[in-house]
């Protein structure tokens, strides 16, 4: 008996510390993203991940050039936006891309669709109607996001350990060190 419980709790830590983690937003933001009420003067932005398919990776998200923040599975990203054209950027193997305009007083939903890559998943973006992104969005929990306090995304990273792996910040974005000289280490 006590052979099997140790063979299921190794099991189960398996499986959970293979999950990708992503910084979750407190509950009270997640319920507050969740009534779907934009201001008047603004739309609301929802890029969400609603299936297990892709579990143990987060996917970064760019909205206008600028980093979001990154998604996990059953996870969204919720983020008032001026009205106008704008950009939203999916970076897994692939990068994919949407363009939409926005108006004032409405809800934009985004479904970050992971898909089977050759050596990582990959993504799609679509933009779905309301129906749809509201059932998909009440599945999921909101992630923290790289928000102002005036809403817009700020710079994408201060300091290189906002970078994930070995990417350093470097004017305000994480990219790939330059390669050293020949002969220095």
């Amino acid at each position: 008996m006590q052979r099997k419980t140790l063979v299921l709790g190794l099991a189960l830590m398996m499986a959970t510390g293979c999950a990708a983690h992503v910084p979750m937003a407190p509950p009270a933001q997640d319920l507050a993203a969740k009534q779907f009420a934009p201001a008047q003067q603004t739309a609301n932005l929802y890029v969400y991940r609603h299936e297990q398919f892709g579990y143990a990776v987060s996917m970064g998200v760019l909205l206008d050039g600028t980093w979001l923040g990154d998604t996990a599975a059953k996870t969204f990203l919720h983020l008032p936006i001026p009205p106008g054209e704008h950009r939203v950027i999916s970076k897994a193997e692939n990068t994919a891309e949407i363009v939409f305009a926005a108006e004032p007083g409405k809800n934009y939903f985004v479904w970050q669709e992971v898909k089977m890559g050759f050596a990582a998943p990959r993504s799609a973006l679509h933009l779905v109607d309301e129906a749809e992104g509201r059932a998909a969005v009440t599945q999921c929990s909101l992630a923290t996001t790289n928000a102002s306090s005036h809403g817009a995304p700020a710079p994408g990273c201060t300091k290189d350990t906002d970078c994930k792996g070995d990417r350093i910040c470097s004017a305000g974005a994480c990219v790939a060190p330059a390669p050293a000289a020949p002969g220095v280490m």
